[in-house]
């Protein structure tokens, strides 16, 4: 075995290695109410059967979509991820005898699906290597897969439960499969039957992975750019005489119209997304590039000192023939964040779907700054200044990430817990939490993530019970005292409402 293959396997093993870190923690880390929501999904998947048709989670308030939901739907996108998760999971617990199981495997459900994301982030990071080595070299798609995998922003939300790391992963695999199909087009011409049916398969991946990342995430649209750029420098403007690239946008798109019309029958599980696209105004004002181009990007993601990579990365771009490729790859994400731009300021998770961006340019401006350097110094100290580099950047962004794997509520996990472990399954709760539905979801029972009205109209509609982390004086002297109190102490009160 090569040196280079044994180098990319330990970049491999480390980058799984090190996504195990906190690996057991309970769903209460950075962005848990996201987590929750679809880790929710999963669960009632793994008790009461897998149902990709009606979804669900427990939250039955008003508060997603604005109509009551007394089922609790839940939809957002294809629940793939949930279905395997909770596949997994129950697959792991046969023939277990422990109460309640956890899997033979020693993995719980919200473990299983950390272990998801972990792969198809590894997944995702081979895609990277294998496209940016074909279109520059095997040192730039070594640089590009060790920053997908290394930066301490892609480690913590490369192990998270979300679906976004596996449509990142997938609509990688579009793309690739879509250029090797692109790249056999001459031969499929010359009718050589293995070679034909070689990229026919080829083809019929990319529309898999393709339309599976619409499905997972319905912006990966905005990644296939450079499948259009692909297509472009293949047939010049012909390509949309095409029959095969009509046949792709048929294929990959229809699974995702058919589920957004689905799901428009139930408007009631579909939460309010319009407010990502500019709800607040923000689309290219000073804030949003402040926080999209110093906060996220300069800061969070590359730890200030990165950004110079990312600087220097356009110098071999300006010699290069595939520098659109590579391009096309930087105005997709600057499409996606810009329309996409309340979601983006708001919530830094919708950052995931640019990481393999900013690892290829990452990629290149490293190797690219170790051309420059080696012709003006020895190899040993060009290699030093960029380790330092790079260490700078994981340094300085590990500063502020490091805190996202924190369990800042003990209280709220332990009530949540507490609340699973004594309630009937079928008990209606209220689990108030700031409006989150994170103690609502770790007490695995439906109900209400908040008073949306008052506590004797929720208990006509069916409350049972109230969930209350972090109790105060004036919880116990209250509701304490007006509900029948079936378990308590500093951490939570639990209350039977009738």
């Amino acid at each position: 075995m090569r040196r280079i293959t044994w180098l990319l396997v330990l970049i491999f093993v480390l980058g799984f290695i090190v996504r195990l870190y906190r690996f057991d923690n309970p769903v209460a880390d950075w962005h848990a109410f996201r987590q929750n929501d679809t880790n929710a999904v999963s669960t009632i998947f793994a008790r009461e059967g897998i149902n990709l048709l009606y979804p669900r989670y427990f939250d039955i308030s008003n508060i997603q979509s604005g109509i009551d939901n007394p089922k609790g739907y839940r939809f957002v996108e294809l629940p793939i991820y949930n279905a395997l998760q909770a596949g997994l999971f129950k697959l792991s617990t046969v023939g277990c005898q422990a109460n309640p199981p956890d899997g033979c495997t020693g993995l719980t459900l919200e473990q299983w699906g950390r272990l998801i994301s972990i792969l198809a982030t590894l997944a995702g990071a081979y895609f990277v290597y294998l496209l940016t080595k074909k279109y520059a070299r095997s040192s730039a798609g070594e640089f590009a897969t060790f920053f997908y995998l290394f930066l301490p922003f892609s480690i913590f939300y490369g192990r998270t439960i979300l679906p976004d790391p596996a449509m990142a992963g997938s609509i990688l695999a579009g793309i690739y499969f879509f250029d090797r199909w692109i790249e056999g087009i001459s031969n499929i011409k010359k009718k050589i039957s293995k070679i034909h049916i070689k990229y026919q398969i080829f083809f019929a991946l990319s529309i898999l992975f393709t339309g599976l990342s619409f499905l997972l995430k319905p912006y990966a649209v905005f990644f296939t750019l450079p499948m259009v750029y692909l297509a472009w420098s293949k047939f010049g403007f012909d390509f949309i005489k095409k029959w095969q690239m009509w046949l792709f946008l048929a294929l990959s798109l229809a699974p995702l119209v058919l589920w957004r019309w689905w799901i428009g029958q139930f408007p009631e599980g579909v939460p309010a997304s319009s407010w990502l696209f500019n709800g607040d105004g923000i689309r290219f004002r000073p804030a949003f590039f402040r926080w999209i181009g110093y906060e996220r990007v300069t800061k969070l993601i590359l730890g200030y000192v990165g950004i110079l990579l990312l600087a220097i990365s356009y110098l071999p771009l300006a010699k290069s023939k595939n520098a659109l490729f590579f391009l096309s790859f930087a105005l997709a994400s600057a499409l996606y964040v810009s329309v996409i731009a309340t979601g983006n300021v708001r919530h830094d998770y919708y950052q995931i779907a640019t990481i393999p961006t900013i690892s290829i340019f990452a990629g290149l401006g490293v190797a690219s700054l170790f051309d420059i350097l080696v012709k003006r110094i020895s190899g040993i100290i060009a290699g030093f200044i960029i380790g330092i580099i790079i260490l700078s950047s994981f340094y300085f962004s590990w500063m502020l990430v490091r805190d996202y794997f924190n369990i800042n509520d003990r209280g709220m996990v332990a009530a949540g817990k507490r609340a699973d472990e004594i309630l009937p399954k079928d008990a209606i709760i209220i689990a108030p939490y700031d409006g989150s539905t994170t103690l609502l979801n770790m007490s695995a029972r439906r109900g209400w993530p908040t008073f949306q009205e008052p506590i004797e109209k929720l208990i006509e509609r069916g409350a049972t019970h109230l969930v209350i982390a972090n109790p105060t004086p004036n919880d116990f002297s209250g509701f304490g005292t007006m509900y029948k109190q079936i378990a308590s102490s500093k951490e939570y009160l639990i209350l039977k409402l009738k």
